[in-house]
């Protein structure tokens, strides 16, 4: 008997152009959740990297006001520990595809703002981000600022759980993700490789094969948004 339940996301969309400003803007939306994405380039490296002749890609995550069910403060003069976390995990999640060699003395900072939150905004980040990206990194190619793009695979991110009967479903919503007995983040390339697995029971620890089975649904809920990007980039 399959242990899974849902192996497809939610709705996809990426509307690209939503900042006139911005190298790369799209809003990704995975069901109801919706986070506004720019990528933006800097001629420039943190100090670290002067001389190296690599770039660098980074990202930075917020959370508007109201973008939850109640209101959550700004945070104005610094971040908390869960939005540093998922900055980090942004910005290594796209580094992990990233050439840096190929990408020049430049850096490419992600600013993933979310407008509204009903699961997932982490990994709607992630895979909002890759497009985001690879727009910029297009607009360098374009411009003759770069001869090969420095992105070697498309990549994505999406949630996985286990709910309270055992069973495995795909692009968790807010009510799906507050009642799961797990919850685990899938960062993986279009190719099938994990660059990063996040995976905790909150409730009732999970079994090897339950395990092996959200890592596939994942990969097979995962081909849906790798297309979702294709369309988007070629439109």
């Amino acid at each position: 008997m399959s242990l899974i339940k849902r192996s497809q996301p939610r709705e996809i969309n990426f509307t690209k152009g939503i900042n006139p400003y911005a190298e790369g803007s799209i809003i990704a939306e995975f069901g109801n959740t919706k986070v506004h994405i720019t990528a933006t380039i800097e001629e420039k490296v943190p100090g670290w990297m002067k001389g190296t002749g690599k770039g660098w890609v980074t990202a930075e995550y917020s959370m508007l006001p109201r973008a939850t069910h109640d209101r959550v403060r700004r945070e104005r003069k610094s971040v908390g520990g869960r939005t540093q976390e998922i900055q980090r995990l942004i910005g290594r999640s796209l580094r992990a595809v990233v050439d840096m060699k190929k990408l020049g003395e430049r850096q490419v900072v992600l600013d993933c703002d979310v407008l509204v939150a009903d699961g997932g905004t982490r990994t709607t980040s992630i895979s909002g981000a890759f497009v985001a990206l690879e727009m910029a990194i297009q607009g360098l190619l374009d411009k003759k600022l770069i001869t090969e793009s420095p992105i070697k695979e498309r990549m994505g991110a999406l949630s996985v759980g286990i709910d309270r009967d055992g069973k495995i479903i795909a692009d968790l919503n807010y009510e799906e993700d507050s009642t799961c007995e797990a919850d685990v983040n899938i960062v993986m390339t279009e190719s099938g490789k994990f660059i990063e697995v996040q995976g905790t029971a909150e409730g009732e620890p999970f079994s090897r094969e339950q395990l092996d089975a959200v890592l596939e649904c994942g990969k097979t809920a995962l081909e849906s948004v790798f297309v979702k990007q294709k369309t988007a980039l070629d439109s």
